[in-house]
């Protein structure tokens, strides 16, 4: 199949070269021609992914309308934020029909729908499927054994998905779920942000135990009144996410984390860090959600506070260990 691969980050650069491994042909979209000029004269991508060298049957490009007509699937990874703006500049030159599938993790902020919404908005007609799950860059790029979800409203779109995808090396399951495969993947780092700072804060397993099974009951509560199945968010796109974005350094989120639990402005964070932390972009919109939906969510309430109002991290610790008593829900 030929594929065109929208976004030449880590994620994009790291599912490009597996898809090429697959025996697909692959065109990878950069933003930039001197982004898409490097990576065709080195074949690595230095900045992002350094170490990797990517196949000479994979080929680069900066053009729209060239990538736009390349593919017939295209993979989505870029930053949550920009899908919106790219969507609309790729979808004048994409077939009728075209399977889209988003492997971004993030929200849309200012219509607060999932990114698969924006897509199928932005291509009427397209099938789209999201692509998530437990999946660091770094190591599917080394052929780790990584697993992931494919999902779809369509089940054989689902399942058309899983069949690219596939390999020993990275194993894809099947699911109808969007909304649920979707929200875990983009809530989890949120979660994974309070983790890093307790990490930073010298706090220890107990507290990122407890912000870990605490943070999928409140990421699955929104989920379920969006619509999405409580069971799912037990699997990979869920806890499987949140597992290994919370305790990994591979995880942007929890290096986000751990410098603002070590007093660091989040200003310095995200210069520190120089890369996209979708954690820090969702975190406004899954609370916007919690409120259109009417649902309990104080981790994601404080981190807001932490990130945007200059919460002290300690005052935020405070007030969710002292709520009103309550009883532990296991049913959602």
């Amino acid at each position: 199949m030929k594929i065109t691969v929208i976004g030449a980050g880590s994620w994009g650069t790291a599912l490009a070269n597996l898809l090429s491994k697959n025996g697909h042909e692959i065109l990878l979209w950069a933003f930039l021609e001197e982004e898409a000029r490097r990576l065709r004269e080195s074949r690595e991508n230095v900045e992002f992914l350094p170490g990797l060298r990517l196949p000479e049957s994979i080929e680069f490009t900066a053009s729209i309308e060239l990538a736009a007509s390349f593919g017939e699937m295209f993979l989505m990874v870029v930053p949550s934020k920009f899908v919106g703006e790219t969507i609309e500049k790729f979808s004048p030159y994409m077939r009728p029909g075209c399977l889209i599938v988003n492997a971004a993790k993030g929200l849309d902020e200012k219509r607060l729908l999932r990114l698969s919404d924006v897509i199928s908005n932005g291509v009427p007609g397209s099938k789209v499927a999201v692509l998530s799950g437990p999946s660091h860059a770094e190591e599917v790029a080394r052929y780790l054994p990584t697993t992931c979800v494919a999902a779809s409203d369509d089940p054989k779109t689902a399942e058309k998905v899983q069949d690219i995808f596939m390999c020993p090396e990275f194993r894809v399951y099947a699911s109808t779920d969007v909304i649920g495969v979707e929200l875990g993947g983009a809530v989890k780092n949120v979660i994974a942000l309070a983790a890093g700072i307790s990490d930073g804060m010298g706090y220890g397993d107990n507290a990122k135990a407890a912000l870990m099974t605490r943070g999928i009951a409140e990421i699955t509560r929104l989920g379920v009144a969006m619509g999405g199945q409580a069971a799912t968010f037990a699997g990979l796109s869920g806890i499987g996410d949140l597992i290994v974005t919370c305790t990994s350094m591979h995880s942007r989120n929890r290096r986000a984390g751990i410098l603002l639990g070590q007093g660091k402005s989040l200003e310095e964070t995200l210069e520190t860090i120089h890369m996209v932390v979708e954690g820090v972009n969702t975190a406004k919109t899954a609370y916007a959600l919690s409120v259109k939906y009417d649902v309990d969510m104080p981790i994601t309430y404080e981190i807001n506070k932490v990130l945007f109002e200059g919460k002290n991290p300690g005052s935020a610790v405070n007030d969710l260990m002292t709520r009103d008593k309550t009883h532990e829900n296991l049913t959602i």
